[in-house]
């Protein structure tokens, strides 16, 4: 009983954990402008994201402009694209072999082998998309802080942490436990089934050959 909802409480983790990661990535809020010298009335908020620039002006009308040149973007900002593309996959690939891993342990509950199988797989890949979403979104919060509190960056460049860093990391968090999850529900199959069946490998080594027809002596016919 306590597998069977440590499997579901990890399907639910990653599939909100997989949902995350896709708001993230399309989310324009990973950069938002920030206001130091104490305006209270403020017309125009700047969101900069992976894909586009927004402007919003008092929340009522919203200007969106996608970066014209791939190219002409900065490295880094190339390379989280990337990373939140593959994670958004992995994320996808690892959610569906989670389904499968459980629906197959219900079905056939005495054969732990194969069911280590597909619930390993989707502990690692769980574990490997939190990581690649962990990447970008801590790298843009990291150099946020700093040029907020760097003296040379001027004001108006300044920026404060957008909702899609906060999503982003919440992502992260609910896809490494899942994939913890099914890593330590794997570790418990693969160790119950070695301790229900501890001399299975020396039956199947020692099992005789009757293919081949029963060996006869010599000395039989002696």
């Amino acid at each position: 009983m306590a597998c069977c909802v440590l499997q579901i409480t990890g399907l639910i983790f990653g599939g909100v954990g997989m949902v995350g990661t896709l708001a993230a990535t399309v989310m324009p809020q990973w950069r938002v402008s920030a206001y130091i010298d104490g305006n209270i009335v403020v017309f125009e908020t700047i969101w900069e994201g992976l894909w586009m620039d927004c402007i919003s002006q008092l929340g009522i009308r919203l200007q969106c402009k996608f970066y014209d040149s791939v190219l002409a973007l900065p490295p880094p900002l190339e390379a989280f694209r990337a990373l939140m593309c593959i994670a958004v996959v992995l994320s996808i690939i690892s959610f569906l072999m989670a389904i499968v891993g459980v629906k197959y342990t219900h079905r056939t509950k005495e054969d732990a082998q194969g069911i280590s199988v597909f619930i390993l797989a989707a502990g690692v890949a769980f574990l490997l998309t939190g990581i690649l979403v962990l990447i970008p979104v801590s790298w843009t919060g990291g150099s946020i802080i700093h040029d907020f509190y760097d003296p040379k960056v001027p004001v108006p460049l300044k920026r404060e942490l957008g909702a899609a860093l906060y999503v982003g990391w919440v992502s992260t968090a609910l896809l490494i436990a899942a994939g913890a999850m099914y890593c330590s529900f794997w570790c418990w199959a693969d160790t119950s089934s070695k301790s229900r069946y501890p001399s299975l490998s020396c039956h199947r080594l020692h099992k005789p050959d009757f293919a081949r027809g029963p060996s006869l002596s010599v000395h039989a016919y002696v």
